[in-house]
């Protein structure tokens, strides 16, 4: 898919509404259409890389800033680790094999009763 027709590009340009819990002039978190969880919300970058495969060296600190972000928002949601059976999960999905459906990297924050809750 081209820059042009993504459809992460254009929630974090405003061209298409969500319900976003962050922006700032690196980043967009919003939450998931179809929430696969309680609490679901995608954090991607305003750059577009289509997936974490294409990353390279130059991206580190963006991918370093966004991995910042994922613990604060959790923490502001309510669902970061303080101790006990408390957390979050994070997810990247890369390419089809992954499960990944819109090609710009993004970030799952989940939480909440969940099927993987006894996979360790």
């Amino acid at each position: 898919m081209s820059h042009d027709n993504c459809l992460f590009c254009k929630i974090a340009s405003g061209e298409i509404p969500s319900k976003k819990v962050h922006e700032d002039p690196e980043f967009v978190a919003f939450h998931d259409i179809r929430p696969a969880a309680p609490v679901h919300v995608l954090v991607i970058p305003r750059k577009h890389i289509a997936t974490l495969s294409e990353v390279t060296p130059d991206d580190a600190p963006l991918l370093g800033r966004m991995v910042l972000l994922v613990s604060k928002l959790a923490e502001q949601l309510g669902v970061a680790y303080t101790d006990g059976d408390t957390g979050f999960r994070t997810v990247i999905n890369t390419g089809p094999g992954g499960g990944q459906e819109v090609y710009h990297l993004h970030a799952h924050i989940l939480a909440g009763p969940r099927p993987w809750s006894r996979m360790g």
